[in-house]
């Protein structure tokens, strides 16, 4: 009797870790009639790796030039996040050594420039920027560290979004699935951030921001492949609503134009 159940609590276990998509210990198997789950690189419906470069039609003023101060148009901050992007002050940052606050995660892909995405590992996703010289980590499989040093691009947990079912889940939320979605689209949040700004210009994103990202890959007529990032911002402390943007970027054949820079203030 013991030993049955015994069995039976080591069998409910091993089923809720596959549920979190966890991997099993090595040497316990999956448990019966369950495939061992895949690892992110080998379930990828879909492949974002290459070398991209983004393609900036809209908001050129606020990205291909330093927004001049003060100019948060677009931005959904609240008193406070305003009072501190009026205070922004570039030379303060580059002496403090914090240059880069506007190439963290909540903002890179917003920067003008090129990505290179590679696989590190089959659970791990790399996103590398030009500009900023970043490295994003993707991560399939665990979850955020606990009182881990917060970083510019903080800890993101990826997962490969689900097919359709029904009219679609509202919200942003990991694994809900959107009206109209087909199961092609990666999706990443992001937490343990440092905080940053969402613009060159100063305007703040605190350390409890959540990052929520949709990446969709789509084919042109011509054979041209883009991807669109869906990006969502939620903070309590600075914003009054989530910022949202959507930014585009275009497959290139090579890497010839690779060509990595270091932060810059202003």
């Amino acid at each position: 009797m013991m030993g049955t159940r015994l069995l039976a609590a080591i069998s409910l276990g091993v089923a809720s870790l596959f549920a979190q998509g966890v991997p099993p210990p090595s040497g316990i198997g999956a448990p019966p009639g369950q495939q061992a789950p895949k690892s992110g690189q080998a379930a990828a419906p879909i492949d974002f790796t290459g070398y991209w470069v983004s393609v900036v039609s809209e908001d050129w003023r606020w990205r291909m030039v330093t927004p001049i101060k003060g100019d948060f148009a677009g931005i959904p901050l609240n008193t406070e996040g305003r009072a501190i992007g009026n205070a922004w002050d570039p030379v303060k940052d580059t002496a403090a050594g914090e240059q880069c606050k506007s190439y963290g995660a909540a903002a890179i892909m917003r920067v003008p420039g090129r990505a290179h995405i590679s696989w590190a590992d089959e659970n791990t996703l790399k996103i590398e920027t030009d500009a900023g010289t970043q490295t994003r980590l993707l991560h399939f499989t665990g979850k955020p560290p606990q009182d881990s040093e917060r970083s510019w691009q903080g800890f993101s947990v990826a997962n490969w979004e689900r097919p359709v079912r029904g009219s679609g889940l509202p919200g942003f939320g990991l694994g809900a699935t959107r009206e109209g979605a087909h199961g092609k689209s990666l999706e990443v949040v992001t937490t343990q951030l440092r905080a940053g700004y969402l613009r060159k210009n100063g305007p703040p994103y605190s350390e409890n921001t959540v990052l929520k990202e949709y990446y969709d890959l789509h084919k042109e007529r011509n054979g041209d492949t883009w991807f669109t990032v869906t990006t969502v911002v939620e903070d309590p402390k600075y914003l009054t609503e989530p910022f949202v943007t959507s930014t585009d970027f275009k497959k290139l054949p090579d890497g010839a134009g690779w060509s990595p820079s270091a932060c810059v203030a202003k």
